[in-house]
């Protein structure tokens, strides 16, 4: 009995070893790399358009020829806006810093009779607008969250009721804008925003009628709008972490 139980003991001991010593003999399998999620790529020029409603407030205060107020009447322009833009971003870890330049027309408009003198009125149109702004963000992958702000440009027209002693004065008013928006990148080379805007172009005279009574006025707009942008970039790039 002892010696069955010893020679089976000895069979067991001998396979475990041959089986140790072939394993000794096998090539070791290299352990793969750990592939991180594709993380988007915001660096490059980029080129789009956008379309958006607009609201606003025109302080305009009557004067006649002389200098002497007389009431003032604000006006409250509002309208659809829609135009295109283009840019250039950097992006350095996830801080995104870029510059953009945007051009569009607008629809922006308002008329108040002024009581005290109803053969005027604060007639406010604001017919284009455009900026040329920095834009600074935080990136989370594929979402831009981001601030912005520079200058401002736009026409703007003050004119009174129409009849014979009424005219439009138009200038192309000088100003700032400032905003915040949110960029989402839904394909490799395609992004979608939605941005608020503020206007501000300052205090400016308008001549109203042939009697030289005039308006000071201080058109300012706020916005909101959507748009698409095309990257002209590598999309997303994959990062391999290898240990």
């Amino acid at each position: 009995m002892n010696r069955h139980l010893i020679a089976t003991a000895s069979a067991l001991a001998l396979s475990v070893g041959f089986a140790q010593a072939a394993d000794l003999g096998a090539p070791r399998m290299p352990i793969a790399a750990a592939v991180v999620a594709p993380v988007f790529n915001w660096t490059g020029f980029y080129l789009g358009a956008h379309v958006g409603y607009g609201w606003g407030r025109t302080g305009g205060s009557l004067f006649t020829p002389t200098g002497t107020f007389q009431t003032n009447e604000p006006a409250s322009p509002n309208g659809v806006f829609g135009g295109g833009q283009l840019g250039y971003n950097w992006q350095f870890n996830n801080i995104v810093l870029g510059l953009e330049t945007d051009l569009s027309a607008a629809g922006f408009r308002d008329s108040r009779l002024y009581n005290v003198n109803p053969v005027f009125s604060n007639n406010t149109r604001v017919n284009w607008v455009g900026t040329a702004r920095a834009r600074a963000g935080l990136a989370f992958d594929k979402a831009l969250l981001y601030v912005t702000g520079g200058l401002a440009y736009g026409g703007v027209s003050i004119g009174a009721v129409p009849g014979p002693v009424g005219v439009t004065s138009s200038r192309t008013r000088l100003g700032f804008a400032l905003g915040t928006g949110v960029e989402y990148a839904f394909a490799p080379t395609w992004t979608a925003k939605l941005e608020y805007m503020y206007y501000n172009f300052g205090s400016a005279t308008y001549t109203t009628s042939a009697a030289a009574e005039f308006i000071r006025a201080t058109p300012q707009v706020h916005t909101v709008k959507i748009g698409v942008n095309y990257l002209f970039s590598t999309g997303p790039s994959a990062v391999v972490a290898r240990y």
